[in-house]
C-alpha cells in the first residue's frame, strides 16, 4: 500500500503556489528515513514572483508606523502560541526532535523573541537632533533597508526562521524566506499563520535547494541577504552579494571551546556540558563539543563525561526519556560517521562512536579523548553528538588551544576564580563567552561571531539595527 505524500507549496503574494515549472523534491522524516511530503523545487520564475511581491509590498509596510508593525508582530506571537501544537508537529516531522523538548525549549523562546522585536520596533535610538554646525540642524533617520532575501538552516528550522523574519518585519522590511530543502514543513505552516495577519507580499516563503537560494541572493531586488548555514554557503553568499553590493548578514559555523579549570566542580560541569554538547544531536553552532580540561582533572573528567554519554539516550520523538533525536539527513550521518572513522591512532573513543539502529539517522552520544590541536576533528565542525576532550597545562595554553581554530562564535569558561574568568572572557576570541554555563540565549542579548563564523548579530537591539540603514538629514535654520 502506497501512502500519498503531503504536498507543501510556496507562499507568494498572499497565496500558496506550486513551483512554476511543477518540479518537486521529496521531504524525508529523519526519524524514519522515509518521505512524508513533497516540496516545490523553486526556480527563477518563482524567485522573480516572490521578489516582485515583496518589492510591491515594501512602500506601504515601510510607511506603517512602528506601533502598527508592533501590533502585527504581537498578533503573530499570539497566533504561534495558539497554533503551538501544529507547529511542534510540523517541526518534529521536519527534524525528528523529541516532542517534549520541542514544546518546552523552542516554541516559548520563539514567541518571546517575536514579542521582543515587536517592542524593538518602537525603540530605535540614534544621536539626538541638534546644531552640530552653526545655523544647521541635523537629525538621524533609521529606515528599513528594503526587501530581504533570507535563508534558514535545517538544525532549528522554526527558531531560525523567527530570528530572520522578526527583526526584518519589525524594522519595516519585506521578506522572501527560504527554508532548507530538508526541513520546509514548519516554515510553510508559519507562512499560513503569518499570511493571515500581514498584508500580502510582506512575508513570502519559497522552497527549494541550493540553486534556489543562489538565485535569491543574486536577484537584483533584495537590498540584503541573510543566511544561517555552513561556512562554504556563507562565502558563496558573500561573493554573490558583492556583485551588486548587497548587505550581507552571515551566521555560520562554530567550534565552541569549553575551558574547564582545575577548581571546577567536575560532577556539575560534566552534567551541564554533556547536555549542552549532545542537545539537538550536537547540531548547533554553539554546541559544547570541544572541551579543554586542565591536566590535573583530565582523567577524572573524561571518565565522568563518558559515563554521562553512556547514560544519554537518543530515540524516537515520542520517547520522553531521550535527550535528542536523529541527525537531520543521510549526508549528515555520513559526515559525522566519517569524522570518527578517520580518527588518528592517538585518539580514543571513550563512548559511542557508532550509528544507533538501522531506521532513521540516529547516532550514539560520543566522547573522544587523546586528541591534538591540529587533528581534523578539533579544527573542523562535526555538527553531531560528538564531544572531544583535550588536556591543557595552564591558562596560556588553554587560550592558545581555544582560539586556535578558524571559528569564533561561542565559548565557555568553567572556574570558581572570578579574576581568571574575567581574564579569559577578555581574551577568548569569540562572539559569546559563557561562565560556568553553556548555551543559554535571551532575546535581549546579541548572538553572532567573528572570523569564519560570520558577521552581523541575531537577537537583541543590535540584531534589529542590522535590518536598518542610517540617513543624515541636515536643514538650514536661515
Amino acid at each position: 500500500m502506497t501512502t500519498e505524500l503531503r504536498r507543501l507549496r510556496n507562499y507568494i503574494n498572499g497565496e500558496f503556489r506550486d513551483a512554476a515549472d511543477g518540479r518537486t523534491i521529496d521531504v524525508i522524516n529523519p526519524a524514519t528515513g522515509e518521505a512524508y511530503a513533497t516540496s516545490p523545487l523553486s526556480g527563477q520564475a518563482d524567485v522573480d514572483a516572490a521578489m516582485e511581491a515583496a518589492a510591491a509590498a515594501f512602500p506601504a509596510w515601510r510607511d506603517a508606523t512602528p506601533s502598527e508593525r508592533q501590533k502585527v508582530l504581537l498578533k503573530i506571537a499570539d497566533a504561534f502560541e495558539e497554533r503551538a501544537e501544529d507547529l511542534i508537529a510540523a517541526e518534529v516531522e521536519n527534524t525528528g526532535k523529541p516532542v517534549a523538548l520541542t514544546a518546552s525549549e523552542e516554541v516559548p523562546p520563539m514567541v518571546d523573541q517575536i514579542r521582543f522585536f515587536a517592542g524593538a520596533a518602537r525603540m530605535l535610538e540614534g544621536r539626538s537632533a541638534g546644531e552640530y554646525m552653526e545655523g544647521m540642524t541635523s537629525i538621524i533617520r533609521r529606515e528599513p533597508v528594503g526587501v530581504c532575501a533570507q535563508v534558514a538552516p535545517w538544525n532549528y528550522p522554526m527558531m531560525m526562521a523567527v530570528w530572520k523574519f522578526a527583526p526584518a518585519l519589525a524594522a519595516g522590511n519585506t521578506v522572501v524566506l527560504k527554508p532548507s530543502d530538508t526541513t520546509p514543513a514548519s516554515t510553510v505552516l508559519m507562512a499560513e499563520i503569518i499570511g493571515s495577519i500581514v498584508p500580502k507580499g510582506v512575508f513570502n516563503v519559497i522552497c527549494g535547494d541550493r540553486e534556489t537560494g543562489k538565485a535569491m541572493v543574486e536577484h537584483p531586488t533584495p537590498a540584503m541577504a541573510s543566511i544561517t548555514g555552513s561556512v562554504r554557503a556563507g562565502m558563496q553568499v558573500a561573493e554573490s552579494a558583492a556583485k551588486d553590493v548587497k548587505r550581507v548578514h552571515l551566521e555560520l559555523g562554530g567550534k565552541a571551546p569549553v575551558v574547564v579549570f582545575e577548581d571546577t566542580d567536575v560532577e556539575k560541569a560534566v552534567e551541564d556540558i554533556s547536555v549542552a554538547g549532545f542537545f539537538n544531536a550536537g547540531q548547533d553552532c554553539t554546541a559544547a563539543t570541544r572541551v579543554l580540561v586542565h591536566e590535573s582533572i583530565h582523567d577524572e573528567f573524561v571518565a565522568a563525561l563518558a559515563k554521562a554519554a553512556s547514560e544519554t539516550k537518543t530515540g524516537q520523538p515520542d520517547d520522553e526519556d531521550v535527550l535528542y533525536g536523529p541527525l537531520n539527513n543521510a549526508n549528515q550521518l555520513k559526515q559525522v560517521s566519517g569524522f570518527i572513522e578517520r580518527l588518528p591512532a592517538h585518539a580514543k573513543v571513550e563512548a559511542g562512536g557508532h550509528r544507533v539502529g538501522d531506521k532513521g539517522y540516529f547516532y550514539a552520544p560520543t566522547v573522544v579523548s587523546g586528541l591534538k590541536q591540529d587533528d581534523e576533528i578539533i579544527q573542523n565542525e562535526v555538527f553531531g553528538p560528538v564531544i572531544t576532550v583535550q588536556s591543557f597545562t595552564d591558562e596560556a595554553q588553554a587560550l592558545e588551544f581555544a582560539n586556535g581554530v578558524e571559528f569564533a562564535l561561542a565559548s565557555s569558561v568553567w572556574t570558581k576564580d572570578h579574576a581568571r574568568a574575567m581574564r579569559m572572557s577578555k581574551s577568548l576570541d569569540f562572539g559569546c563567552v559563557w561562565i560556568n554555563t553553556h548555551i543559554p540565549l535571551v532575546a535581549e542579548m546579541p548572538h553572532g561571531g567573528y572570523k569564519k563564523s560570520g558577521y552581523g548579530k541575531d537577537l537583541s537591539a543590535y540584531g534589529f539595527e542590522d535590518y536598518t540603514r542610517i540617513k543624515h538629514v541636515m536643514t538650514s535654520l536661515g
